[in-house]
């Protein structure tokens, strides 16, 4: 019996892998809607069957590229934040302009993460890696508001989720990478850095009074 006709994905060598980088191929050309599975098959060089050897189905592989966003976009967060160092107010600036960055320099996970209206609960893993990449944000509004004074001291929650809206509203609007970046007559890291200094101060957590106070 002759085997020159075996499917090409049977001795794949990281079919896994393979798969990954053709998903993220497809998303960064066409977005998440412009992904299937059976192209992402056909460019690792497998069968059209051969992907579901490694994931259910293509909201699978997208939530696989999802959670390697939000593990990268930790690091890149984290990195930024360095416990606080040198200053915390910059630091904490310091983690806006690290997302801003990742949103242009990595235009497939983000739209993998943000875009591909992906069921979280139905993949744990990604729901875990989300939180992470959010615990970072957390931490540093947990320090920035440790030093407001207890009586009317912001909750460090909403202010991580208002940060966090802040950031991905101008990197979704203005910092993307692709053809649906908006123009500014800035840069949007002076917006984001001009947006979270009024926040901030009208908290009194970054200089100034707070709004109200006298």
């Amino acid at each position: 019996m002759s085997w020159t006709g075996q499917k090409r994905g049977y001795h794949h060598g990281n079919l896994r892998e393979a798969l990954v980088e053709a998903a993220m191929a497809l998303i960064a050309e066409s977005g998440p809607a412009g992904f299937t599975i059976a192209e992402a098959a056909r460019r690792a060089g497998v069968s059209p069957a051969a992907p579901y050897r490694h994931f259910r189905d293509a909201e699978g592989l997208l939530a696989e590229v999802a959670v390697r966003g939000f593990d990268a976009l930790s690091l890149s967060l984290a990195r930024a934040w360095r416990d606080g160092k040198p200053e915390p107010i910059q630091a904490f600036e310091n983690i806006g302009r690290a997302y801003l960055a990742f949103a242009r320099a990595e235009p497939a996970f983000y739209a993998a993460m943000f875009e591909a209206r992906i069921n979280a609960e139905a993949h744990p893993g990604l729901l875990t890696a989300s939180e992470r990449a959010f615990a970072v944000l957390r931490g540093a509004a947990e320090t920035i508001t440790a030093a407001a004074p207890k009586p009317g001291r912001p909750p460090a929650l909403m202010v991580a989720l208002h940060v966090w809206a802040m950031a991905h509203g101008v990197a979704s609007l203005f910092g993307r990478g692709d053809a649906g970046r908006r123009k500014l007559p800035m840069s949007p890291e002076d917006l984001l850095e001009a947006g979270l200094l009024l926040y901030l101060q009208s908290l009194g957590l970054a200089g100034g009074s707070r709004a109200g106070g006298s």
